[in-house]
């Protein structure tokens, strides 16, 4: 006989395919989830249960991860440069949204992740309920938009060269080929710095084309694309900047998390307004963002600050940020009271939470040789819709 008995998975000259046979092992491990929360009252955390639970952390704190990498930095950006008409129209409406849930699912991943440590260990069978079923619904309706939309696209527009670039990609994350190193750096700024940017190579909207160039960062290696400046300036106007995460972005604006009791929290108190930069040198270019920043509800703090890490959040709880201290003694101190108080349930802090800036003013900079750049800029009007226009360098 020459058809295989065996369920082998595809090779990566198909990575579409590897791509859904990697959508079937998550559907594998979200019913294990869902087991553990029938067998757990009954057994307890026997030898069934923390098998169960390591092999779920073992898929979710590595495999899925390389997942998520192959459609962020490889399929997603490839799609964008190749799509054209309804295909682009769609996917601009659908690859912020997949972005956006890849985040929020790895924050609910991380809440689960606590819980199944000690399940794993033994220590503890306590798995909510209420947890698992968010994460078990993102994850498959998510699946199920990708399976019905990108895949089909990428099957139709992607050329047999274009598959064959992203299969060696998967690969290399994977260790599964040599390293090529990456993007060669120096052919990179070869290449931008004769590129250029026109008005009409920007999309109508600042928030979408910042998304494209966001998505291009990432494709492109660049170190902490989602690094940012934040600038803010308090009543006596005095000007101060740090660099933080973003940790979301979309049509309401740009959001981090911080003490608001911290120097730019006390600054932005003052005066509710900021300007936040993104550098990328790799591609020669930055962003720059203007506009009032408010306060994200206490619903999206609680909501991300649980999603971090247990030692971040107790962090964030003992640290009373920019003020000081004698030394570092000191702060172990407080952080090892902070444990000791809270647990592994604290609670977060009234004075910890997220700022968002909502823009009027964007502008978008491409390097150009003798320092003749191309500069477009976006600026909010009152009608709520956005103008565009060069300025010089």
């Amino acid at each position: 006989m020459s058809n295989s008995l065996i369920d082998t998975a595809p090779g990566y000259d198909q990575p579409i395919a590897v791509l859904k046979h990697c959508h079937d092992k998550i559907r594998k491990q979200l019913q294990t989830l869902q087991n553990l929360l029938s067998h757990l009252p009954r057994h307890g955390a026997d030898a069934a249960a923390q098998q169960a639970a390591q092999a779920v952390q073992k898929y979710f704190n590595k495999a899925a991860h390389l997942h998520h990498a192959d459609e962020e930095i490889d399929l997603l950006p490839m799609l964008d440069a190749t799509a054209e008409g309804e295909d682009a129209v769609l996917l601009r409406s659908l690859a912020p949204a997949i972005l956006e849930q890849h985040q929020q699912m790895d924050k609910d991943w991380n809440i689960i992740n606590s819980q199944l440590d000690k399940v794993a260990n033994g220590s503890s069978a306590a798995l909510d309920a209420s947890d698992v079923g968010r994460f078990v619904q993102a994850y498959t309706s998510h699946m199920e938009t990708e399976e019905a939309h990108i895949a089909p696209m990428a099957k139709r527009i992607l050329s047999p060269a274009q598959m064959s670039i992203l299969g060696e990609a998967m690969q290399q994350r994977r260790g599964l080929l040599p390293s090529s190193g990456g993007i060669a750096l120096a052919d990179l700024r070869m290449d931008y710095g004769r590129a250029s940017l026109s008005e009409a190579d920007t999309l109508g909207d600042p928030i979408a084309q910042f998304a494209k160039w966001f998505h291009e960062a990432m494709k492109a290696q660049v170190n902490e694309p989602n690094a940012m400046s934040v600038a803010t300036v308090g009543k006596d106007g005095r000007p101060s900047s740090r660099i933080v995460l973003i940790k979301q972005y979309d049509e309401r604006g740009f959001t981090w998390y911080t003490n608001y009791q911290s120097l730019k929290g006390q600054q932005l108190a003052e005066n509710p307004q900021a300007a936040i930069l993104f550098f990328w040198p790799e591609l020669e270019r930055q962003v720059r963002i203007e506009g009032r920043v408010e306060q994200t509800s206490a619903e999206d703090s609680d909501k991300y600050f649980y999603s971090r890490p247990l030692k971040s959040q107790l962090a964030a709880i003992a640290s009373q940020q920019s003020q000081p201290i004698a030394d570092r003694g000191q702060m172990e101190v407080h952080y090892a009271a902070v444990e000791a108080a809270s647990g592994d349930k604290p609670q977060r802090p009234a004075h910890w939470g997220g700022y968002r800036l909502v823009p009027d003013r964007v502008e978008f900079w491409q390097g150009r040789a003798s320092r003749f750049h191309d500069r477009i800029v976006y600026t909010l009007q009152a009608d709520g819709s956005w103008t565009k226009e060069r300025i010089q360098p």
